[in-house]
């Protein structure tokens, strides 16, 4: 069982910036791919940003060059930084672990982008 546990949400004019962090239970954290997804008002939830167990990364093309994932092994981390915030960013943003077939999510984190 891996839990996962959201904080840095909140609520921010367009153009400003977040950090979420991710913080995940387990001694084999460096064995999970991580990810963030979202959910929008009315839409499907969606892959923001995905970090291999090696530390490779792939983005959805809306916040290439805005958004960047990464990941801390020794603490059992992983943050999104999230810049140049727009309101179409507005959603709950969800922790995901990937490990041994499994998906794992965390609870979400509000996350509200005023024009």
């Amino acid at each position: 069982q891996v839990q996962l546990v959201e904080s840095g949400g909140g609520l921010v004019q367009s153009g400003g910036s977040l950090r979420l962090s991710c913080a995940a239970s387990g001694s084999i954290f460096r064995s999970y791919a991580m990810a963030w997804y979202r959910q929008g008002p009315g839409k499907q939830r969606e892959l923001v940003a995905r970090i291999s167990r090696a530390g490779n990364t792939n983005y959805l093309d809306s916040v290439k060059g805005r958004f960047a994932i990464s990941r801390n092994n020794g603490e059992n981390m992983v943050y999104l930084e999230m810049n140049n915030l727009k309101p179409e960013d507005t959603a709950v943003y969800y922790c995901n672990a990937f490990f041994a077939g499994l998906d794992y999510w965390g609870q979400g984190t509000q996350v509200t982008v005023s024009s």
